[in-house]
């Protein structure tokens, strides 16, 4: 059996951009001047529920201040180094080999991997020489007699402990990390020093705009519905029911572009639109003056992608688990996932149970015949502890809940904060991972404006007959530590 499609949800919005006779209340279907009135409930039915996508940001950051166009951090980078393949021009069996290093770091992050600059490698240091070839054992552990040069930045000799020399033939790749040094008595100390390996990371603020607009001789025509709203408010209102659905829409637009936004690539579009001040296409853009880095962006970019569905086994799992040992390895993390992926995880916890594929004992229960039966888990834990949260913006088919190319299935978001050095605050300061960064200064302050144009509903700013509501915000959001976050997408 499956669900029909007919009928359906109701995909269109209840506000319009224009005031029309159905825009305001009452509206076509409750009209007061006829002789015999129907019944009417004066109540708005909530047909919807809460319908507003808004509280992944508030769960799991924080909103701070921002005086700059530009936002930067630096991130730690590892403090071992480890070249991966790495290939030898000596045959089987030399006691020294001179080897190419690729100058790509295994530091387990695809964005970040590839440096310009020299080896650091030490004459004196010792390292392991392993073979990447599936399924080989072959490996050596050698001294650097010969460290790279401004002249030959990427080729470093290694002599051999083994009797039997290079265990490797030439032009195989291998991995090579450094695990201590060696030097003989009376000897000077190591020529060299490594300096920290720091990533420097940015993002930019983007202006996000809203606006309700009623004339002045709509206003003059009063009529009331008790309603009651997402946040809780409740009462008789008139014109302003769509104002107040503007607002709820604009707070969720605060969190959904901070999730969704992008960076215009050079030559594109909305660079050149932009760019030319939003009158038209211009010249071509610029990269990374407009767009802004958004989460989703960042993740799939920087973090960790698990692709083709859900994880849906214990394998599956373990293999993220893995990834994650070769990040920061936090402790506690959380993933927000849709209806389905919740799902899935309940059903491989359930089938972890004796029990769970011919029955219904998996969970805590007392066995009480007048007890519901929880078929749902909270989280688990393997190796780390993992919660789970359904996130109501990866379900509402208005939103995320409707998209199926490149749809997101979860999202997760490691727990607690991390130390960065902030280049505005010149120190370094605990940030959450995710956090909100707002333009703001001591007369300034754009986290949340808004205010009121034009000549009716009170306002006396302008000869516009008509009342405008207005709504900005500037702000970016900053991911940190991303490669500590996994994105499930299809």
């Amino acid at each position: 059996m499956a669900v029909n499609a007919i009928p359906g949800f109701d995909l269109q919005p209840s506000s319009q951009q224009v005031p029309l006779s159905t825009n305001y209340i009452p509206s076509s279907g409750f009209t007061w001047v006829q002789q015999y009135l129907p019944d009417t409930y004066e109540k708005e039915f909530e047909r919807y529920g809460n319908r507003t996508v808004a509280s992944f940001l508030r769960m799991v950051g924080a909103e701070m201040p921002s005086n700059s166009d530009l936002i930067k951090w630096a991130e730690q980078g590892r403090l071992h180094t480890k070249y991966v393949n790495c290939t030898s021009g000596g045959a089987v069996g030399v006691d020294a080999g001179v080897w190419t290093i690729n100058n790509a770091l295994e530091n387990f992050n695809p964005a970040l991997a590839g440096t310009p600059n020299q080896a650091s490698l030490r004459v004196g240091q010792t390292v392991v020489v392993s073979d990447k070839t599936v399924g080989s054992n072959l490996q050596n552990k050698g001294i650097i007699t010969v460290a790279p040069t401004a002249g030959n930045p990427n080729q470093v000799t290694i002599a051999y402990y083994e009797a039997g020399g290079q265990a490797m033939g030439p032009a195989v790749n291998c991995d090579i990390f450094i695990y201590g040094s060696e030097f003989n008595k009376g000897t000077n100390g190591m020529v060299g020093s490594n300096d920290a390996d720091d990533f420097i990371f940015e993002n930019k603020p983007i202006i996000i705009k809203d606006k309700y607009q009623v004339s002045g001789s709509d206003m003059a025509q009063i009529g009331w519905i008790e309603i009651t709203t997402e946040n809780g408010a409740s009462g008789y209102l008139w014109y302003l029911k769509s104002e107040h659905e503007t607002r709820l829409r604009f707070e969720d637009y605060l969190e959904t572009a901070m999730l969704e936004a992008v960076p215009a690539a050079a030559g594109s579009g909305a660079a050149s639109y932009l760019q030319n001040g939003g009158v038209g296409l211009g010249a071509a853009g610029v990269a990374n003056l407009n767009g802004s880095d958004g989460v989703f962006f960042v993740v799939g970019n920087r973090g960790n992608v698990f692709g083709g569905g859900n994880p849906q086994n214990l394998a599956a799992f373990d293999s993220i688990i893995q990834r994650l040992d070769k990040q920061g390895a936090i402790e506690e993390n959380v993933i927000f996932c849709n209806r389905q992926f919740s799902f899935d995880m309940d059903d491989m916890l359930a089938a972890q149970n004796s029990h769970g594929a011919g029955g219904t004992s998996y969970g805590l229960f007392d066995n009480d015949k007048d007890m519901a039966l929880n078929l749902g888990f909270t989280g688990f834990r393997r190796g780390y502890d993992f919660y789970k949260s359904d996130w109501k913006y990866l379900n509402d088919p208005t939103m995320r809940g409707g998209v199926t190319a490149g749809a997101i299935n979860g999202l997760l978001v490691p727990a607690g904060s991390t130390t960065v050095y902030d280049q505005i605050l010149g120190k370094n300061a605990k940030r959450p991972f995710l956090h909100v960064r707002y333009r703001a200064s001591e007369t300034e302050d754009r986290r949340y404006k808004t205010w009121i144009t034009g000549s009716a509903g009170g306002a006396r700013t302008s000869d516009l007959d008509a009342m405008e509501v207005n709504f900005l915000s500037e702000r970016a959001v900053c991911t940190l530590g991303a490669n500590n976050f996994f994105l499930f997408q299809n």
